[in-house]
């Protein structure tokens, strides 16, 4: 005779549970960002490493892997090879690698002579850190890693290090598409 009231209770709390967690995560604002567009990226305009500045709408309808970083960031130099390599392997696949120096042109020069890379690089100083901002990093922290797709929504964002199987994870399913 216990049992039937035990069970309804039991039942009853699990579906207050759910009901508090689906709640939770529908009015959560860390769970329902809103998206990104890439558009700012694309009405840029950058130097490149020749001191010329380039029009960033050139990359529009590629997967971009946009990469902010500086010559003074460690993490930053570390994860370089790995870009390299990606935009090797990728490059006939509609992916471009892009990196963005929070930086002067100098120090970037010489840092790429003993460390080049096979990407684009472009040097945005301080208007890195605004157009960063733009598309999603509001913590200003570098290295910053943006996966942007073919149509310019910004698809996934990184924070710090990352490494080449990790941005691949994100590639395939663009790729799948």
């Amino acid at each position: 005779m216990l049992k039937k009231p035990l069970s309804f209770a039991i039942y009853l709390a699990i579906l207050v549970i759910l009901g508090l967690a689906v709640r939770h995560f529908a009015i959560n604002p860390i769970y329902n960002k809103p998206a990104i567009s890439a558009a700012p990226l694309f009405t840029s305009n950058l130097t490149n490493m020749q001191g010329v500045k380039q029009n960033l709408a050139q990359y529009k309808g590629k997967i971009i892997v946009l990469n902010f970083w500086a010559t003074w960031c460690p993490p930053c130099r570390e994860e370089m090879p790995e870009l390299s390599q990606l935009q090797q392997e990728y490059k006939n696949r509609n992916i471009i690698v892009l990196g963005v120096a929070e930086d002067e042109l100098a120090p970037v020069k010489e840092f790429l002579q003993s460390a080049p890379v096979s990407y684009p690089i472009f040097i945005a100083e301080n208007e890195a850190v605004d157009l960063g901002a733009t598309l999603g990093n509001d913590k200003a922290v570098l290295p910053y890693t943006v996966i942007i797709d073919t149509n310019g929504s910004v698809i996934d964002t990184f924070i710090g290090r990352i490494n080449k199987p990790l941005l691949e994870k994100s590639l395939q399913i663009l790729l799948s598409h």
